[in-house]
């Protein structure tokens, strides 16, 4: 299924040139992807559409919070087997940097339970938030959009 979200986001960077789904099932099939990650990812999307309209059109993360206020997020048993140590600390990262506001967490969130059972990978993290940014119709800070497209296999160490 990420290989086929993946497709799209290169492929459809604006989410309104993204075709109607039944096109874009024909579209991914014409591509070769297996028939079951179409219908996943597809499924995937459609949801992913449906909460996002849900939504404000306005982002949160420009309003400072109240003093001495403070969000807690606690991860149930199930996500935290899904995110693990590193998953959690990416998203903990991008909450505190103010990329990732409270709703949006959210909906990453739903999001990744909804990518299917078995641990997530940061790298498949990544591309759920960027999917994320995009069924919003955001465009993530530059160094965020960097970050979320950074692959740590191919990063040099200094």
């Amino acid at each position: 299924m990420f290989e086929v979200l993946a497709f799209v986001y290169d492929n459809y960077l604006d989410s309104d040139a993204c075709p109607e789904l039944l096109a874009l099932h024909r579209s991914l099939n014409t591509q070769g992807f297996a028939p079951s990650e179409v219908d996943a990812a597809l499924l995937w999307l459609e949801d992913l559409r449906f909460a996002a309209r849900q939504l404000p059109e306005t982002p949160v993360a420009g309003v400072p919070p109240l003093p001495g206020a403070a969000a807690v997020r606690v991860l149930s048993a199930p996500e935290k087997r899904r995110l693990g140590v590193a998953g959690w600390g990416f998203l903990a990262f991008l909450v505190s940097v103010g990329a990732l506001p409270t709703l949006e967490l959210e909906l990453v969130m739903d999001r990744v339970t909804a990518a299917g059972p078995g641990p997530i990978g940061v790298d498949d993290l990544k591309l759920i938030v960027l999917m994320v940014f995009w069924g919003l119709r955001r465009t993530p800070d530059v160094l965020v959009l960097d970050e979320l497209c950074d692959h740590q296999s191919t990063r040099l160490a200094n």
